[in-house]
């Protein structure tokens, strides 16, 4: 998908307002996931409040980006296995972070997620932070789509 094409989140949900991906919240991270190949990129900037102390991003930031990254990876590859015009909704069912180093805040960050499992109903996603191409951040994590009932339920 190109640069100048919409994000999988203004076009599938953008009156979302997950604080991680939701176009709608002004408060929120607002990150732009787009297929790259045969993953899902998102290049994103933090800002001074996204800090744990000067230069460094905050831990908990750096989950929400891999949650809601990986999250849109797994809809996106759902709905393209189900031949689909629309993703399903997703949540997490778990995901487990790992801090490898510093996540500086004065350049641009990219997430990186690829489906490594699938089934019809949920994905196991890898996603990675990078800077400059130093890998800071990984995750994995099983995202499943929800059915009728769920208060996650046709969120888009």
């Amino acid at each position: 998908m190109a640069e100048t094409e919409p994000s999988l989140q203004d076009r599938y949900a953008p009156h979302n307002a997950c604080f991680g991906c939701g176009p709608s919240n002004p408060k929120g991270l607002r990150i732009k996931s787009r297929v790259e190949g045969d993953a899902v990129v998102c290049d994103w900037r933090p800002e001074p409040h996204h800090e744990a102390f000067p230069g460094v991003l905050n831990g908990g930031i750096v989950g929400a980006l891999l949650d809601c990254h990986g999250n849109w990876a797994a809809c996106e590859h759902l709905r393209a296995r189900a031949g689909a015009e629309t993703p399903p909704c997703t949540v997490t069912a778990d995901f487990h972070v790992k801090l490898r180093r510093p996540t500086p805040t004065d350049r641009p960050l990219r997430l990186v997620a690829r489906v490594v499992e699938a089934t019809d109903d949920r994905a196991v996603v890898e996603a990675h932070l990078e800077v400059d191409g130093v890998v800071t951040s990984t995750c994995r994590g099983t995202f499943v789509a929800v059915k009728p009932g769920h208060p996650a339920y046709h969120r888009w």
